[in-house]
C-alpha cells in the first residue's frame, strides 16, 4: 500500500461540510441554471453514495435534484431511474405507487449530469428518530408493513437453491475486488465460508422472491410530519425485481438497531453471528416475515446475506468505502472474523464426528457458550 493510500484510509467517509460547501454551492447553481430555473438551490449536500443533492423551488412543486459526482454514482442513478420507472408502471401495486418518487427529468450524459425527481412529502425517518428515539418501534412496524405490501403484490414463493449463487457470488466478487484484505489469506477464506454457510442453510428452502428494495433502512423512508406513518420510499438504486424479499425486513431491523445503539452495522451483524441468533426483540419484529423455519442456522444465514447485500451495495456506489480503513475494519473484517470462528467450530465438530455433515450444523447459542468456558 502506498503512502497516499494509507493517508486516504484515515479520511472520513464524508468530507467536512465546511470544506466542500462553497464548491457544492457553485455546482448546484450551475445545475439550476442548466435547468432554466430561477429559484436558488436549497441546502446542497453530499451523500455517502457520491451524489450532490439539493431541493429546488421554482414557483411550482418542490423538486429534488441529484447530481452524480463519479462514474459509479452515474451507473447507480441510472439503475434507480429504471427501477422506479418499472415500479410506477406495475399495475399490481395500485395505490402503493404514491410512495415512489417521480422522475421528472433524466440527463446523465454531458458535463452536468442530473436527475430531477418530485419532492415527496415527509421527513427522513433517521432524522426523526435522532430527535425522538421512542418512536422506533412504531416506525419499524409501519415500515415493515409497507414494504411487505410491495413483496406480496409482486412476489411468488419458490424453492431457491438455484437462485442462491446469483444472490451471493456477484456480491462476494465485489468484496474481493474492492477490499484488499478479502483477496488473500483469512479474508479470502472468510468469503468462501460465507458462501458455504448461506448455501448450506438456505438450500432447499422456499422463500418469497420478488421486487426487493435492497437498501431499506430508516434513511430511505419518509415519515408524515408528527406521525410514524410512511409517506415515501426513496433511493431505489439497489432494487431488483427477483430478489430475496425478506432481506428488506432484515435490513430495516438491523439498521434500526445500528442507529439506536450507535454501533456500526457490521458490529450488529457480528453479534448475531457470534450468538447464532437475532436479539429477541428483533426476532419478534420479524415474526411476520413469511420465509424461514425456526433455527439458529437460518437466522445466521439470512443475517449474513443481508450484510453481504448491504456492504457490497455501498462498495459499488462509492470507492470511498473501500478506502476507509475504519469502515472496512468495522463493517467487513469484524463480520468475516466471526464467520471464520463459527466455521472453525463446525469443522472441528465434523472432524470429531460429532455432527452429521448432511444436517444443518450451525451450533446453538448454548453450545457456543459451553465451548468458550
Amino acid at each position: 500500500m502506498t503512502f497516499t493510500e494509507e493517508l486516504r484510509g484515515l479520511l472520513p467517509l464524508r468530507p467536512a461540510g465546511l470544506l466542500t460547501r462553497p464548491a457544492d454551492a457553485r455546482v448546484a447553481r450551475r445545475l439550476t441554471h442548466s435547468l432554466g430555473a430561477d429559484g436558488p438551490p436549497h441546502r446542497p449536500r453530499r451523500t455517502f453514495s457520491d451524489l450532490l443533492v439539493f431541493q429546488l423551488d421554482d414557483g411550482g412543486s418542490p423538486a429534488m435534484v441529484k447530481h452524480p459526482r463519479s462514474p459509479r454514482a452515474t451507473v447507480s442513478l441510472a439503475h434507480e431511474c429504471e427501477a422506479v420507472r418499472r415500479l410506477a408502471r406495475d399495475e399490481r401495486l395500485g395505490a402503493w405507487r404514491r410512495l415512489l418518487p417521480v422522475v421528472e427529468e433524466r440527463r446523465l450524459e454531458g458535463p452536468l449530469p442530473l436527475v430531477v425527481e418530485n419532492r415527496l412529502p415527509g421527513v427522513e425517518a433517521d432524522a426523526v428518530l435522532r430527535r425522538s428515539p421512542g418512536l422506533a418501534r412504531g416506525v419499524t412496524e409501519s415500515a415493515l408493513a409497507v414494504i411487505r405490501e410491495l413483496h406480496r403484490a409482486t412476489g411468488w414463493t419458490e424453492e431457491v437453491t438455484a437462485r442462491l449463487a446469483g444472490w451471493v457470488e456477484p456480491r462476494l466478487a465485489v468484496l474481493a475486488e474492492e477490499v484488499r484484505w478479502c483477496r488473500h489469506g483469512e479474508g479470502a477464506r472468510a468469503l468462501v465460508a460465507v458462501r458455504e454457510l448461506v448455501e448450506r442453510e438456505l438450500a432447499g428452502r422456499r422463500l418469497l422472491v420478488g421486487w426487493t428494495h435492497g437498501d431499506f433502512h430508516p434513511g430511505n423512508v419518509l415519515l408524515a410530519e408528527g406521525r410514524a406513518t410512511l409517506s415515501g420510499v426513496i433511493d431505489w438504486a439497489g432494487a431488483v425485481p427477483d430478489g430475496p424479499s425478506l432481506l428488506d425486513c432484515h435490513t430495516f431491523v438491523l439498521t434500526m438497531r445500528h442507529q439506536l445503539t450507535g454501533r456500526e452495522f457490521g458490529g450488529v451483524v457480528a453479534d448475531v453471528v457470534r450468538r447464532a441468533s437475532l436479539m429477541p426483540e428483533d426476532r419478534r419484529l420479524l415474526a411476520g416475515v413469511r420465509a424461514l423455519a425456526p433455527g439458529a442456522g437460518a437466522e445466521t444465514a439470512v443475517t449474513l446475506l443481508t450484510w453481504l447485500w448491504h456492504v457490497a451495495g455501498n462498495l459499488e456506489k462509492s470507492a470511498r468505502y473501500a478506502r476507509s480503513n475504519r469502515w472496512v475494519a468495522d463493517n467487513v473484517v469484524s463480520v468475516l472474523g466471526e464467520v471464520l470462528a463459527l466455521e472453525g467450530e463446525v469443522s472441528a465438530d465434523r472432524g470429531r464426528g460429532a455432527v452429521d455433515p448432511t444436517v444443518r450444523s450451525t451450533p446453538s447459542p448454548g453450545e457456543r457458550r459451553e465451548r468458550t468456558r
